[in-house]
């Protein structure tokens, strides 16, 4: 019998230059940048610059990038039609696989786009995609996608509520799609570098990544975890609960994860910001007290300990994000980790294709119809 690996735990797939995970070392580093400089020193748009071109951008080049991207928010009238046909019912993760799918139809890489052109494109426009879906289905309003914002954070904030954010909001969202934005060989990246592999399109390889993000193992955990934090009304309330789940086996989703041994070092990141969002009225400290004690029964009796999704589910929350749309948030900013996988796979491309072991029947009779 040969060796494998059940779920491809451990097994080396593929050579990257964008990102390595390494607890030890300086935890996750996007191209040798530490997550937590990332987050501390430099803008969202500055860490998709260094995911999609290999480097940071200077002052100019970053004045230029953003304008770039704010001209390609809009949306064309195709779209926008067939965004209002999809119903208030679907899953907003639903309406980012059509809306890129669709938009793949209109504006097809290659005869109008090269992969450039189609990274920057998406990573502008899904912020549009998903809050013209939304407000049209829930509010029967058309939205101005190019309006206003300074950056992807604060465009989005603006299609949500038509408010101007505070900067302490659009600081946290900032972060938050920074720490998002990538990730080494997790499931949606691997399914998008294997489209990639086959030379199918771009818009392909995005699509099937978000089918892939759509699984609450993989992306929805933030959903869940917003979920299991409001159930409880206080921290007491919350650790009798943790503690009956635990004993019915329940899985807590937010907790634990599938490379990171000891700790989630984006997590300790955006536990910060969600303090800080969590100070401003008393139904916020509740929330984060109930959270901290969650995690304190977590890593008390399974010696688990919080991942990035369980946290940002409270800034995302305290931002007045819909829960249905913490995933899709999720799209907008690992796009950016996608599109620089998509660019490594076509720059030196083999298709992945892996064997596996058989372990059904071997060499069996066809019994004719009429005996069977």
């Amino acid at each position: 019998m040969s060796e494998f690996s059940k779920g491809l735990e451990g097994i080396i797939a593929g050579q990257t230059a964008v990102a390595i995970i390494d607890e030890a070392g300086g935890g996750l580093q996007y191209r040798g940048y530490r997550l937590s400089d990332l987050t501390e020193k430099a803008s969202f748009e500055e860490v998709a610059y260094l995911l999609l071109k290999g480097r940071l951008p200077n002052a100019a080049e970053l004045n230029e990038y953003r304008k770039h991207l704010a001209s390609e928010r809009d949306l064309p009238p195709a779209l926008r039609k067939i965004l209002e046909e999809i119903p208030v019912t679907a899953h907003p993760m639903d309406v980012m696989r059509t809306g890129v799918s669709a938009l793949g139809c209109i504006e097809s890489e290659g005869k109008l786009r090269d992969q450039q052109a189609v990274a920057d494109r998406l990573l502008a426009c899904l912020g549009s995609i998903l809050m013209y879906w939304y407000r049209y289905a829930h509010e029967g309003v058309r939205i101005d996608p190019a309006q206003g914002g300074n950056s992807i954070a604060e465009h989005f904030l603006l299609l949500l509520k038509d408010w101007v954010p505070s900067d302490q909001h659009r600081k946290a969202l900032d972060a938050s799609l920074i720490l998002y934005a990538e990730h080494e060989f997790n499931a949606s990246t691997f399914t998008a570098r294997t489209i990639t592999s086959t030379l199918s399109d771009y818009y392909s390889a995005v699509t099937g990544a978000i089918g892939a993000l759509r699984g609450p193992l993989h992306g929805g955990a933030n959903e869940a975890a917003m979920e299991l934090i409001q159930r409880f009304k206080t921290a007491d309330e919350a650790e009798k609960g943790i503690m009956e789940a635990l004993a019915r086996k329940d899985k807590i989703m937010g907790f634990g994860h599938r490379v990171y041994k000891h700790c989630d070092p984006r997590s300790d990141v955006i536990k910060v910001y969600a303090h800080h969002l969590s100070q401003n009225d008393e139904d916020g400290k509740r929330m984060f007290a109930v959270a901290e004690r969650i995690e304190h029964v977590m890593r008390r009796e399974k010696k688990l300990f919080p991942n990035l999704d369980f946290y940002s589910a409270i800034v995302y929350h305290r931002c007045g994000i819909p829960t249905s749309l913490f995933t899709p948030l999720f799209v907008m900013s690992r796009v950016t980790g996608w599109s620089a996988h998509i660019f490594e796979q076509r720059a030196d491309n083999r298709i992945i294709r892996p064997t596996s072991e058989y372990i059904g029947e071997k060499v069996r009779e066809v019994t004719p119809l009429e005996q069977r």
